[in-house]
């Protein structure tokens, strides 16, 4: 009997061995509210990864480490556009380090992330 919809890929394939939407729901509650606004798609684990990270270099401080993350998610969205759309393309600028007091609150004029990187995408 053959697999249904794999593909002919050279990927090893695997099973899952947990819940992915299980792992979502044991995340802590700041960091599942910043992955719901997220323009890049993290994984549960990798997200829990960065945000100990952003956590262990802040001090503990939850709104501080929400701002290492979007400024990870910044570059990251800066890498991407630089290999996809070449280094003319706005958002493959490096971005500029947020000076908002709290991350989680949209700056004036440019709405959510989304729409701050969609704004880039459109210049």
């Amino acid at each position: 009997m053959t697999r249904a919809n794999t593909g002919n890929s050279s990927l090893a394939r695997r099973r899952r061995r947990v819940s992915p939407m299980g792992e979502y729901d044991r995340l802590p509650k700041p960091l599942r509210r910043w992955l719901a606004t997220a323009t890049l798609p993290w994984s549960p684990r990798s997200a829990l990864r960065t945000w100990q990270t952003a956590l262990g270099h802040t001090g503990g401080d939850e709104a501080a480490a929400l701002g290492r993350l979007d400024a990870i998610e910044a570059r990251q969205i800066s890498r991407d556009a630089r290999k996809v759309w070449n280094r003319g393309h706005p958002a493959s600028e490096s971005p500029r380090p947020s000076s908002r007091a709290d991350p989680r609150r949209p700056t004036p004029g440019l709405g959510t992330r989304a729409s701050a990187v969609q704004q880039a995408t459109v210049r």
